[in-house]
Parts: structure tokens; sequence; C-alpha cells
């Protein structure tokens, strides 16, 4: 999906640097909020940002041989920050048109059930891109199911996919479907199987090859384990 965002010239440009923007700009959000910029602030430096992703070609730099795309992300805005905090605190405020809506209201809503407690800045940013990519994974589990007309199926079973093997009850879940016990277990396990697929897919639009996949995995994981 970088690559593709990278190329001006490729009929998917335009669409990938959309979709690229709108799936990460709250983990960067929450950076800059947590920097200790207030939420005006954030936003338009959220914003500014963005506009300079799109406009400077900065994805230049996200070169495949250059690793994680996470990790291009995090240290082009601490530049950015580093660089243009004065000039964009001196723009006046609405005096251009955002490249890209963002719902910041909803953003600081978000913010402000972060965690405190010992929650750095690249601590914030990591997690929330690790439960951004959680979202999506289950957005996609989720219209893939309602494609196939299994949307009440999914609605029974998403729980199983947090819980404990022991903790699902097969019976209630049978009951509620009007299928076997058997048949929900091989449910539940095609379900985790396909969540994993997913997930790992849209891992591997942020990382540079096949086999970063599994240790940004269990980075992730553990980012959100701690």
């Amino acid at each position: 999906m970088v690559l593709s965002a990278r190329k001006k010239d490729s009929p998917q440009s335009a669409a990938a640097l959309e979709t690229l923007c709108r799936t990460y700009w709250y983990p960067l959000y929450a950076y800059v909020r947590r920097q200790g910029h207030s939420p005006p602030d954030a936003q338009d430096l959220t914003q500014e940002f963005f506009a300079r992703l799109l406009q400077k070609d900065y994805l230049k730099a996200a070169a495949r041989e250059k690793g994680r795309f996470r990790t291009f992300l995090i240290v082009a805005l601490k530049r950015f920050l580093s660089n243009e905090w004065d000039r964009v605190r001196a723009q006046k405020r609405g005096g251009g048109q955002p490249l890209l809506s963002l719902d910041t209201d909803v953003a600081e809503e978000r913010y402000r059930i972060e965690p405190v407690e010992g929650a750095t800045a690249d601590r914030i940013f990591e997690r929330r891109w690790a439960l951004t990519l959680l979202d999506r994974t289950m957005t996609r589990l989720r219209e893939e199911f309602t494609a196939a007309g299994k949307a009440e199926e999914f609605k029974r079973l998403k729980a199983c996919l947090t819980a404990e093997r022991g903790d699902i009850s097969y019976a209630e879940i049978a009951g509620a479907l009007g299928q076997s016990e058997g048949t929900v277990r091989v449910m539940v396990h095609r379900l985790r199987k396909r969540f994993r697929e997913i997930f790992r897919e849209e891992i591997a639009h942020t990382v540079s090859s096949a086999e970063e996949i599994e240790e940004e995995v269990r980075y992730l994981m553990g980012v959100l384990a701690g």
C-alpha cells in the first residue's frame, strides 16, 4: 500500500494515500497530544503533518528496504514537530483548506480515556497503532460475514475471539444459532483462523517483507499486553 501511494503516476496512488492517512492519523494525533499540545494545536499539527506527507513526497523515504511504516511515520512526525512547530503555530487557524477531513472531535473523546499511568507519547502511539490494526481486522471480518449473509453468526461468535477456550459457552451459542455444539466449535475455529489471516494481511501493508510479519505480530501483541 505504501509503495502504491508513493507512485503518483499510478491510478491507485490517491486512494492509497487517503487510506493510509485515514487509517493511521489517530495514533499520531494521540502522540502529539501526549507531548503536551492542546487539542486545537494537536489538530493543526496533525493536519499539517499529513499535508506535508501528501504534498512534499515524504513517502519517497518510505522505501521497502527501510523497515516498518510504523517506524517511518513516527520518526517523520518527530522531525516535523521539532522543525515546524513555531511556523505552524504562527499560522492563522483555518487559513488553509485541509487536504483530509479528520474527525478530531471523536479523536479528543478517545484521547480522554487513554491510560495515563506510565504512558509515554511513544507508548501511546504504539498501542494505538496496534489497536488500529485490530479495529481494521474486525471491520473486515464483520464485512465478510455480513456479505455472506452471516451477520447474526458474527454477532454471536465475535466474543470468542478474545475469550479463553474454557470460558466459551458453546451450548448457549449453539442454541441461539440453531446449530450443534460441534458445528459451533468448528465455526469458532474458522473465525479465529480467519481473524489471524486478516490481521497478518493488515500488518503486511506496513512492513518491508513477509519475513517481518511474524516479528511485528509478536511486537504489537506485546504492546497490547503491556
